[in-house]
């Protein structure tokens, strides 16, 4: 900014830096004016100026984002601020705070009625004419009542889930039944499995030996077929497939009529190991049959269940804890695999909902450091949620029998892929244990925990586990929707625990194709029961 004083001194002119543009001009009357005067003038506006530009600067850029562009509109906007004047808009958003914290610690009367819809309240307003207590109230009473019924559904949802994930679909039903009709009718299923001449390789501790227990067909397929497809020696692989008495002519049939040569496959049913007697399990028969558990198990799941003090993620963990299978013997055969398998020395055992991305015949060769049980620890993780599972996560730690003999913080581990090292298992005194503390939680009318496999195992193999890699074993695909893909397709193992199984519709969409993808749907059986369409 310049000033210019015309030669008579008769006019001063106040022009922009590069003097293209004059931003004012001064004509002074020398009569009326002493130069003392218009000195001190000058210097005043000399100082007031660049403030002044710098403000309408600011209140124009503020107006070009209002849509403020017209000289009124700026000095509106100016006008105040020169004058001294504030926008008190400021001091009424601090007067609704103050109210607001007021209604925040009151309840909302019993008696108040609360519109339904947006619409209805801002008409209400208009009517009633409320002020800014009451419409905070009545903006609390509608949001408590909005989360009261969407906690609800939430529960509602929950629990329909866990019947969904309880039931077997019409197309994996169909299966079972139309295999079981090929066994009675087609002598080439009821061939025997394996062939005869093949027979020693089971028992052979060469080959990589693999044990299934389920009775899920579909589920089965998918477990040997992705394995099989997997592996870099699939010759070297024997799987053992376990079923029960009413699952086995089907089972045994998709395997004959299906071979997944050159891995070789053998399919018994529970029925036909002669050690699996009521003597040798008199535990796991009273579990089946005892009244309470049958009713915790296939009873009312939300009867008694204090639903305003337990979180959705905490009602969906008590709920999978429920699900039928966890008293089925199928579900319990892995405590016993030394006895079922007598003449092998090392095995892996895998569950029905995982798929095998990567060659496993590198587990043969994992030193187990003199322990039984390899598998993988699930207190620490990138996933929270799903590696997060120490011993309170399982256990009722204010039963003093569990508190004496258990520390809450120790870490858990997971079935579902372990490696089991049977000549160290066989000196050892895990079954017994086993047994012992199925025993001690019925006598405690299951207080010590809520049925299932996993406990009593952490509390059996204690002292004999081995941590092995996460990445042999992925867990959480069928509750943790938000699983990490790249890591999926990392792991070696991925593993579907958790209600949304893939084979069922409420399974989820993105995670479901890493499963799908070894079913053949060519096949006539899967095609005819319209399976997974």
């Amino acid at each position: 900014m310049q000033l210019h004083l015309s030669p008579s001194m008769r006019s001063i002119t106040i022009s922009s830096t590069n003097g293209f543009i004059d931003l004012m001009k001064i004509k002074v009357a020398a009569r009326h004016i002493s130069y003392r005067t218009l000195f001190h003038t000058i210097l005043i506006l000399a100082f007031l100026l660049p403030f002044v530009f710098i403000l309408t600067a600011l209140v124009t850029l503020e107006g070009s984002v209002n849509k403020c562009s017209s000289f009124d509109c700026l000095g509106r906007r100016l006008g105040p601020r020169l004058l001294g004047r504030v926008d008190d808009s400021g001091k009424l958003v601090r007067d609704f705070y103050k109210i607001l914290n007021q209604v925040n610690s009151e309840a909302v009367p019993n008696d108040l009625k609360l519109p339904h819809t947006f619409s209805q309240l801002v008409s209400e307003m208009k009517s009633k004419k409320y002020n800014a207590k009451e419409f905070a109230m009545i903006l609390k009473g509608m949001m408590e009542r909005a989360e009261k019924e969407t906690r609800i559904s939430k529960f509602a949802e929950l629990t329909n889930k866990h019947f969904a994930a309880s039931a077997v679909p019409k197309g994996i039903h169909c299966l079972s039944l139309r295999l079981t009709d090929e066994y009675s009718s087609n002598a080439h299923a009821r061939r025997q499995l394996p062939s005869p001449e093949l027979l020693p390789v089971l028992s052979d501790n060469s080959y990589h030996h693999f044990v299934l227990s389920t009775d899920n067909i579909l589920a089965a397929s998918v477990v040997v077929a992705s394995a099989v497809k997997s592996s870099l020696k699939p010759e070297k692989i024997v799987f053992h497939v376990i079923t029960d008495k009413k699952t086995y002519a089907g089972m045994h049939s998709w395997f004959a009529l299906n071979p997944v040569f050159p891995a070789i496959v053998e399919v018994k049913g529970v029925h036909q190991f002669e050690w699996l007697t009521r003597e040798n399990v008199p535990v796991l028969e009273a579990v089946e049959s005892h009244f309470g558990i049958r009713n915790y198990y296939h009873g009312n799941h939300v009867a008694g269940a204090n639903l305003s003090e337990t979180t959705p993620r905490t009602f969906a963990s008590k709920l999978q804890a429920r699900s039928p299978k966890y008293i089925s013997l199928l579900n319990h055969l892995r405590i016993y695999l030394p006895e079922l398998f007598p003449n092998l020395e090392k095995v892996v055992f895998l569950d029905d909902d995982v798929v095998i991305q990567r060659d496993l015949s590198p587990l043969w060769e994992v030193d187990l450091g003199g322990k039984v049980n390899g598998a993988v620890e699930t207190c620490k993780g990138e996933d929270e949620w799903v590696m997060s599972k120490r011993l309170k996560n399982y256990f009722n730690f204010s039963h003093p029998l569990i508190s004496n003999n258990l520390n809450p913080d120790e870490c858990a581990w997971a079935y579902g892929m372990n490696i089991f090292d049977l000549r160290a298992w066989r000196k050892t005194d895990i079954r017994d244990k086993y047994h012992t503390w199925l025993k001690e939680n019925l006598k405690s009318n299951l207080t010590m925990w809520k049925l299932g496999t996993l406990p009593p195992a952490l509390i059996a193999f204690k002292g004999h586990v081995h941590p092995i890699d996460p990445s042999w074993h992925m867990l959480g695909l069928g509750y943790q929707n938000k699983t990490n893909i790249d890591s999926i397709q990392k792991a070696a193992v991925i593993h579907y625990n958790g209600q949304a199984k893939p084979w069922l519709e409420i399974g989820f969409d993105h995670l479901r194709p890493f499963w799908t993808k070894h079913i053949n749907y060519s096949n006539d059986f899967i095609r005819n029961c319209h399976i997974m369409e």
